[in-house]
């Protein structure tokens, strides 16, 4: 066996040091070991930072402490968890040293090879120069240990780091005061066992499953549309009514029998995903709450208490939410669709709110979440949003989008009114008159959108694959509507606009697309609510046209 062998067997994660201070060669070997690791794109995007101060370390362990008692409360088999507490997971105050290996997520404002899949790419590169500190340490006859059992947005406000700085968690450093038997801790401990060999399986062939863009068709089965819908509104038009008396749910019910493709449609599995990250542009005074609010209201969210939870339990619907790029770090237990971009855009008073890489990473994130509900036997989703800023967002999206000036797109908000409003728009017009990109789509969706508003788009274009239907909300939405149905006009087809909310943009938004909403109720909440509350009629029109009674079966004459 190599000596490299023997170093990788003998890696440990260090709980136990020994009071011997480490020597400043020891660290610089160690962090040049790191510098060599593989680097995405020769980002260099690893930064380091040494903790030697008692001050630091002693809130560190205090933050430590308070995650660890929440990690104590996630069993409730009374063994296991005694079991639990008996580990010593951290050295924070006993190692000599403590390391933050972080990486720098600014490197994903340019372009950067290696990320277009995933900026992830960007974190395992600092992880790769973690291990290469682990196995120099070693080496040198030194140990480390990783503690990641921290809430990392209080881990973040300790050591001052800024914003786009994110740390992999605290590494303590020091000469480890045993060996462990030669056996990682939690197995000499009894806590779980290493399987003593990898696990490795070889792909031969290509998925069934799999069906890439270049190869998917029209699978409607519909031989003849022509027919199909006239059999569809003579079964509409024979139920014991005059025709036409139904009205607007006439037009619900043979939609809803189109885009299934059924005389006979039902609405199956409904659910309503909101979408929440926070805006750049917010920290410039163009709402009426800070930008915290958009973490607070997330965490109300998944506490069930606010409207769309009481309206979604209401009339049975799933309610589903993602973290498309808060400005928090959720407990990673969080009932919570994890598709954080990064946490919040930037700016676009100045630069632009995303890169390139983030938009195509967003309409990644979007057709994975709305795919992974089709799977489910879903036909029905509703779309709502929460992200302090992004009405702000929408407005100069729609006004680019729609060639409509600024100040027919832009309203209250959150309830921004009189000078505030007039200084929301010369924010507004600012940034669109510092823009000097290009005028394609795509560049203007990076620069001015929204994580939530593009992934919303990506959703709704999966949503049309998948024939299912579309519930679209308030005035954010609607414009994320109108990025999707920019990008493919067919998706009106399924497309079910909810309400026209309090916002003076929406109703112009709504005749730009010629579309007529089913509720006018002054609501300007966000959060999906208008679809959750419009849902009932969906079902109303579902019900009439399956259950209701023709002229024939009832023995009705006909006019």
């Amino acid at each position: 066996m190599s000596y490299l062998d023997d170093i990788l067997k003998s890696r440990r994660d260090t709980r136990h040091f020994t009071t011997d201070e480490v020597p400043d060669e020891v660290i610089e070997k160690a962090l040049q070991a790191g510098h060599w690791a593989p680097s995405v794109g020769l980002t260099d995007a690893t930064r380091y930072y040494i903790i030697k101060s008692a001050e630091v370390k002693c809130a560190i362990k205090d933050l430590f402490l308070d995650y660890n008692k929440k990690a104590e409360e996630l069993t409730d088999n009374p063994e296991q968890k005694q079991h639990y507490k008996s580990l010593k997971l951290e050295a924070i105050e006993e190692a000599p040293i403590g390391l933050i290996i972080a990486y720098d997520r600014s490197v994903l404002n340019q372009f950067t090879i290696g990320t277009v899949g995933s900026n992830e790419a960007v974190k395992f590169s600092s992880v790769c120069a973690a291990q290469n500190i682990w196995l120099s340490l070693t080496e040198q006859g030194y140990g480390m240990g990783w503690v990641s059992i921290l809430n990392y947005y209080q881990f973040k406000k300790i050591l001052n780091l800024p914003e786009n700085i994110e740390p992999l968690g605290y590494f303590c450093i020091g000469k480890p005061a045993t060996n462990y038997d030669n056996q990682p801790m939690l197995q000499q401990l009894h806590w779980k066992q290493k399987s003593e060999a990898p696990d490795c399986t070889e792909i031969k062939n290509v998925s069934e499953n799999y069906v890439s863009d270049l190869q998917f068709k029209d699978k409607t089965g519909v031989e003849n549309s022509d027919n199909f819908n006239t059999l569809l509104q003579e079964k509409i038009d024979s139920k014991t009514k005059p025709i036409g008396a139904l009205g607007t749910l006439e037009a619900l019910a043979f939609q809803l029998g189109t885009v299934f493709e059924t005389l006979e449609p039902k609405i199956i599995n409904p659910n309503i995903v909101v979408f929440a990250a926070d805006h750049g542009i917010a920290n410039h005074g163009v709402s009426a709450y800070p930008q915290d609010v958009t973490r607070q209201m997330v965490g109300n969210f998944l506490d069930g208490g606010a409207a769309i939870n009481i309206f979604c339990k209401q009339n049975n619907i799933q309610l589903s939410i993602v973290d498309a790029g808060v400005n928090y770090d959720f407990p990673t237990n969080a009932n919570l669709i994890n598709a954080k971009i990064a946490k919040g855009t930037q700016s676009f008073l100045h630069i632009p709110a995303m890169s390139e890489e983030e938009l195509q990473l967003c309409f990644e994130k979007g057709k994975s979440i709305v795919e992974d509900i089709a799977k489910t036997g879903s036909n029905c989703i509703g779309f709502g949003e929460m992200g302090i800023g992004n009405t702000s967002t929408a407005s100069v999206l729609m006004s680019l989008l729609t060639g409509f000036s600024l100040e027919e797109c832009v309203g209250k908000g959150t309830g921004v009114e009189n000078e505030k409003l007039i200084q929301k728009q010369d924010i507004l017009k600012k940034a669109i008159e510092n823009y000097s990109g290009q005028t394609e789509l795509m560049q203007q969706l990076a620069y001015f959108g929204g994580f939530e508003i593009m992934q919303i788009a990506s959703g709704m274009l999966t949503a049309f694959e998948n024939k299912m239907i579309i519930l679209v909300d308030g005035f954010i939405c609607s414009v994320a509507f109108l990025i999707a149905f920019k990008i493919n006009p067919d998706i009106i087809k399924n497309a079910v606009f909810c309400h026209c909310s309090a916002e003076k943009a929406h109703q112009k938004l709504l005749d730009y697309l010629n579309v007529k909403p089913i509720l006018n109720l002054d609501l300007r909440l966000g959060e999906g609510t208008g679809c959750a509350i419009a849902f009932p009629i969906l079902k109303s029109a579902e019900a009439f046209l399956n259950e209701m009674a023709s002229f024939e079966s009832a023995g009705v004459s006909r006019k």
